[in-house]
């Protein structure tokens, strides 16, 4: 399954951004709000410049105390930026996921984001990619 498709298949929620002049406890609400584990971050919403996880405000809160939550997402944030492309598979995905230990991979297109997929929403795509291919089996081998 391709990247595209799992893009295809997630509900249209919006790709969830803010200024890298915001500050921290402006992300960690709405990621409280939105029930999502990270948000890109962006000065116009298509070009990131960099990604912040709710893992990395909860490291350095535990490191720092709670004066990070007022300091700006630019201090915080992931700057070098891994991503993937449409035209990836879930299995390229999730290697890439594993390998750097992350759990969200912006997808860009034509230098611009499209998108935001969770190792998540990977891995629902691949089990239902290996349901589809176990049927076809079944198929093929009880003479359906």
């Amino acid at each position: 399954m391709l990247v595209q498709n799992i893009l295809n298949s997630k509900e249209k929620a919006g790709i969830f951004w803010l200024d890298p002049s915001e500050v921290v406890s402006k992300a960690a609400q709405m990621m409280s709000d939105n029930r999502i584990g990270t948000i890109i971050v962006s000065e116009d919403g298509t070009t990131p410049v960099g990604i912040l996880s709710e893992r990395d405000i909860v490291r350095e809160l535990g490191k720092r105390g709670g004066a990070v939550l007022t300091e700006t997402i630019a201090s915080m944030m992931t700057r070098k930026l891994v991503t993937t492309t449409v035209d990836r598979t879930a299995d390229q995905v999730l290697q890439t996921m594993t390998e750097g230990r992350f759990r969200h991979l912006p997808v860009i297109q034509d230098g611009k984001l499209i998108g935001l997929i969770s190792i998540g929403d990977v891995v629902k795509a691949r089990l239902s990619e290996l349901a589809m291919e176990k049927d076809a089996l079944e198929g093929m081998v009880m003479g359906r």
